[in-house]
């Protein structure tokens, strides 16, 4: 989760060392969804400053085109190729078929070595896309999914020229929901179909209301096809890993993206200032789980890791993996082998794709 900027930055904790030591990645290709902005743009800098070629999938903006230039002088300072900005609206199956098309064409020969599906919205009014899914599950997972199948020859051409190739899914700590606030927390195939604008309407209450469980539903879905990936590809002795991060609680402009859609009430700077000192961290810091994943050699297929809290797997939603200790957390009981097939069956459905690994 992320949350709009105030007045009071706030310090780096975890990010500045860990970054020191990663690995050069010179000769690999990463594509990274959502990086005009947040944790995405963390990322592709990173990645730039380590020697790979990094390609940004983003809808065409003035943010994109800012960001691109940012990445360019990473790239340029490290030696690295430079940086390209591929179009990529998330709410439009057609525009990530064309994504999709564009990066056969332009890597088909060396492949992805990592597809970082990081792009996010977050409580988003309860609307249909132009294909008749949820805003949120079509941005937040389902695109990704489509995105990955279109792919995937491509990351097992990577894998058999350089070893291996990653998929790395961006979850959230609100993949659980607060119980006691109403949230129903199992995976539901509802949020999956084509039912965009008929889950649960609309209400501007924070962190709970239909708008933040359609967000839940995503959330949770990114470490369920992560699992789900896994599986399959661990069956087929892929050398193509499946990856999971969340970032805790970061100072992104995710929230902004709320509040602007009126899922959320702008909140007086006093306020965020008060929420930054008490629960959040930086959004280098925020980042690191999914550079972790992206970058560092340890990182193992079905691997989920983030801010710990108290570990992961405990039911209920865990304010304390807002900020803190990085690590691996445990396998979510709510990613069971059920909620993996109906996923995967309910997102090929809406898709209109059949994912053979």
């Amino acid at each position: 989760m992320g949350i709009c900027c105030s007045a009071q930055p706030v310090d780096n904790v975890i990010y500045d060392d860990y970054v020191k030591t990663l690995p050069k990645m010179t000769g690999k290709v990463v594509a990274i969804t959502g990086c005009t902005t947040g944790t995405g743009k963390v990322l592709a800098k990173v990645c730039a400053s380590l020697g790979a070629k990094v390609v940004m999938l983003n809808r065409a903006s003035e943010r994109a085109d800012d960001a691109l230039m940012l990445v360019k002088d990473s790239a340029r300072a490290s030696g690295a190729p430079a940086p390209v900005l591929v179009p990529c609206d998330l709410m439009s199956f057609k525009s990530v078929k064309e994504a999709g098309a564009q990066l056969v064409k332009d890597f088909g020969a060396e492949g992805i070595d990592v597809l970082c599906n990081n792009a996010g919205i977050m409580a988003f009014k309860d609307k249909a896309t132009e294909d008749g899914c949820d805003v949120q599950m079509q941005t937040n997972h389902l695109s990704h999914f489509l995105l990955t199948q279109i792919c995937m020859p491509l990351l097992e051409k990577a894998a058999s020229l350089r070893g291996e190739a990653r998929v790395v899914n961006h979850s959230s700590a609100l993949r659980l929901g607060l119980v006691d606030k109403g949230f129903v927390n199992d995976l539901q195939a509802k949020y999956f179909e084509k039912n965009g604008g008929n889950l649960g309407g609309d209400t501007t209450d924070m962190m709970s209301g239909p708008n933040f469980q359609r967000y839940q539903q995503t959330k949770l879905a990114n470490l369920v096809f992560t699992h789900a990936l896994h599986d399959r590809l661990q069956k087929k002795g892929s050398k193509v890993k499946a990856l999971c991060a969340h970032p805790g609680v970061a100072t992104t402009q995710l929230f902004n993206g709320t509040i602007k859609e009126g899922g959320y009430q702008e909140m007086p700077v006093f306020l965020q200032n008060v929420m930054q000192m008490m629960m959040m961290q930086s959004e280098a810091d925020g980042a690191v789980g999914i550079i972790r994943q992206t970058c560092d050699p340890a990182a193992k297929s079905n691997d989920f890791f983030g801010p710990l809290g108290k570990g992961g797997a405990t039911g209920d939603h865990d304010t304390s993996e807002y900020r803190g200790e990085v690590g691996l957390l445990k396998e979510e009981p709510l990613a069971n082998a059920a909620a993996r097939e109906m996923l995967w069956a309910k997102s090929e459905e809406s898709t209109g794709v059949q994912f053979v690994v």
